[in-house]
């Protein structure tokens, strides 16, 4: 600065002292500073003063950034998320010598004076004067908070810097809201306001936090050392930031022995008690402060539990107020995780799927009767580190949880159709003849339509697997043995908009977020889902037809204390029976069906497998009354472009992956484990009287009479009994699995 500049600077400086005392003098600042007023001032002084009106002024405090912690369902932290790491406590909650230390360095006469320090003020300002400058501060405790409450209220980068901007017009809009808020709250509360804002440097925000990360222990613990660190910290956090490296830490240790000497000055702690805390070494600790959900031990279900609040209006009417709603907000967030049950799933998902194979299994389970999501899982590591393999997105989701665009669901959602044929008063050995393959006409000649009654047709082909040629299959029978051909048919009879309603009964939705595909190929599963969405519909099911919105949130505590609650969002949208019914088929998928080679797991339980066309993708969704899980396996490079043929998984090789390959096994393991200690609730028994036999026109023919021989057989009864009765006659057999070569036994599933 040139000397006209620093001499009109110095003027500057000059007047507003003059101001400043005058204002005193003539008891227009006599509450502020803490001094009686004294009259006779001079009319001109009275005038400045007046001009730049020095009173106080009301200023807008809200509420400070606070963490925010995840819990599970047993009250445990699970994560937490911050925009700030600060944790606020009561002054009865930071140790005495802490306070003495702050008050020491930054304002030693704080109980003495109002919100100016006059002589502090006088004393900054004449050394400024001659430092060309604002070179030293001449702020009360008061003053600063009021900076700090400006600075954290800014919501632009440029509105933060006018809040630190050195000018005097800032530091009297300073004094304006120090004299109000001296006026509003008690020293006490003054003080710890501003222990709980500052700054600390390394990350921490307010003493709680600070004495955390440096110390590892609570404000309320802090010895001499210690808080005479905490309080050096405060004055250029950003250059004494013991993270940040040797120098730093040697910056901060010189600012902690500059606050035990003036402690001593001011007679708060003797010389020798100085002397022998600066032998102390600087005890940095650099705990961690976790974060996100990149830092929890479980950052699948931390990741859906974010992106619930962060896209449901509920919690903020825009994406910015739902973010400061969760990283600033303070709030307790109790959740629905049961730990046992997701260690039970990574455990199963590690067996079978390692976290360097190109393909990725997810799983997600959900308890029936309530829709809480008990568990996420993936077999890869959370991140977003590529040479690690990691994965940055919830692949047990939909897309907006955080997750993808999922896979194509396969023959899960023959379940969607079988439900549908059951409603519509089907009995269990209901059925029709179907040959190998399946002729989807055209548009004109299709017998499939939309729900917007338009025809829908798409000139296809759809083939049987292990299958063989086809023949009569029943409900049961074309369940049990994932007809392709069979279901395509079964979809014909009851209609194809009956079916996506019933799945939208049932809350299936893409993985997307896009509108179903209602195309013919609908029942053999050609939508994309996350197993989220597919654990809960067979949850609806287990529950007896009753569904209930999947939730992770049971309460959420604010900063205050306030309680809410958050209970299952049911209803109640298939009858009982229907639920029961295809229980007590889906339950034979384990006996008699494609899950026949993996097995059930001891206790009531039905499912069913799901391969797509092509071997895309496997799954296998399955249920108890007491819990429903769903697993998908595939590719996320690109699930058409690599599908799951001729694939080493697990460290076992594949020719194909079918449903029961992979996923069915880590449904086996899961399920064993996660319901381990739980008391086995029994499905409700079928309603034989409703479902039991078939209906005319649907039930099996009866077979052709053999030519007599003249041996006498071709004209008993045995052939008739077998062929025509109507009480589960035509049980499934499957075929002997077939072993793929890798030591794996892989029952037929048709996709």
């Amino acid at each position: 600065m040139q000397a006209s500049g620093k001499a009109r600077f110095g003027n500057a400086i000059l007047t507003l002292v003059k101001l400043i005392v005058a204002a005193a003098m003539a008891g227009v600042l006599a509450a502020a500073v803490g001094l009686p007023a004294v009259g006779g001032a001079g009319f001109s002084a009275k005038s400045g003063v007046e001009s730049l009106r020095i009173e106080a002024e009301e200023l807008n405090e809200p509420p400070l950034p606070e963490k925010t912690v995840l819990l599970d369902s047993a009250g445990k932290q699970i994560a937490q998320f911050y925009f700030q790491n600060r944790e606020s406590v009561p002054l009865s909650k930071i140790a005495p010598v802490m306070q003495q230390a702050i008050i020491a360095i930054e304002d030693f006469r704080f109980y003495e004076h109002g919100a100016l320090d006059i002589e502090g003020t006088v004393r900054a300002l004449t050394k400024n004067i001659f430092g060309g400058g604002v070179v030293q501060g001449g702020s009360s405790i008061t003053q600063q908070y009021v900076k700090l409450v400006i600075f954290n209220s800014a919501e632009t980068e440029e509105d933060q810097l006018k809040a630190i901007e050195a000018t005097y017009t800032r530091k009297l809009n300073e004094i304006r809201y120090a004299m109000a808020i001296e006026k509003k709250y008690s020293k006490a509360e003054i003080l710890n306001r501003y222990l709980n804002i500052s700054y600390f440097g390394d990350g921490a925000y307010g003493i709680e936090a600070a004495s955390k990360r440096f110390f590892d222990k609570h404000a309320s613990e802090l010895d001499l050392h210690e808080a005479a660190t905490l309080a050096g910290a405060v004055q250029n956090p950003s250059q004494t930031d013991p993270g940040r490296g040797k120098e730093f830490r040697e910056r901060l240790l010189g600012r902690r022995n500059t606050v035990l000497d003036r402690m001593a000055e001011l007679g708060k702690i003797s010389l020798a008690q100085a002397a022998e805390a600066k032998k102390e070494k600087l005890g940095y600790k650099g705990e961690k402060m976790p974060g996100g959900c990149e830092d929890s031990s479980y950052p699948y279900f931390c990741l859906y539990v974010q992106n619930d609040i962060l896209n449901n209006t509920d919690f903020g009417k825009t994406q910015k107020a739902r973010r400061d709603f969760l990283n600033r907000g303070g709030l307790t967030i109790r959740t629905t995780l049961d730990t046992k049950m997701q260690k039970a799933a990574d455990a199963a998902i590690k067996k079978h799927v390692y976290a360097s194979d190109d393909q990725v299994a997810a799983q997600a389970l959900v308890e029936p009767g309530t829709g809480s999501i008990k568990a996420l899982a993936a077999s890869r590591k959370f991140g977003d580190n590529k040479k690690k393999n990691e994965m940055s997105y919830n692949l047990a989701a939909n897309r907006s949880h955080g997750g993808g665009s999922g896979f194509q669901a396969g023959s899960t959602f023959k379940v969607i159709t079988l439900l549908t044929a059951l409603d519509e008063g089907m009995k269990l050995n209901d059925g029709f003849a179907t040959g190998k393959t399946y002729d989807i006409p055209t548009n004109s000649l299709s017998p499939f339509r939309d729900c917007e009654g338009n025809r829908t047709g798409e000139t296809h082909q759809v083939f049987n697997s292990s299958e063989g040629a086809g023949g009569f299959n029943t409900l049961q029978t074309g369940t049990w043995g994932s007809v392709n051909t069979f279901f395509m048919k079964l979809e014909e009879h009851v209609g194809l908009c009956k079916v996506v309603k019933m799945a939208k009964k049932l809350g299936i939705h893409r993985a997307d977020g896009a509108d179903l595909r209602e195309v013919p190929t609908f029942t053999l599963g050609v939508n994309e889902m996350d197993p989220v969405t597919v654990a809960n519909a067979y949850a609806t099911i287990g529950a007896r037809g009753k569904y209930c919105a999947p939730i992770v949130i049971t309460e959420i505590v604010d900063r205050e204390g306030k309680a809410t609650n958050y209970k299952p969002d049911c209803d109640q949208v298939l009858d009982e029976e229907v639920a029961d019914a295809a229980s007590s088929i889906l339950s034979g998928v384990f006996t008699k069906g494609t899950m026949t080679g993996v097995g059930g797991i001891g206790r009531d339980a039905a499912g069913k497998t799901g391969t797509t066309d092509g071997y895309t993708a496997a799954w296998f969704a399955g249920y108890t009354p007491d819990l429903a899980s769903a697993v998908s396996i595939g590719d996320p490079r690109g699930a058409f472009k690599y599908d799951l043929t001729g694939v080493t998984i697990g460290g076992d090789s594949f020719p194909y992956v079918y449903g029961a390959s992979i996923s069915g096994p880590i449904w086996k393991d899961t399920m064993l484990k996660a319901l381990k200690g739980v008391p086995a609730t029994s499905f409700t028994r079928v309603d034989m009287s409703k479902f039991g036999g078939c209906s005319p026109g649907l039930c099996q023919p009866k077979p052709k009479p053999k030519p007599d021989r003249g041996d006498n057989r071709g004209g008993d009864d045995r052939g008739d009994d077998r062929g025509g009765d109507n009480d589960g006659g035509n049980d499934f057999e499957p075929p002997p699995p077939p072993d793929n070569g890798g030591g794996v036994i892989i029952p037929p599933d048709n996709g």
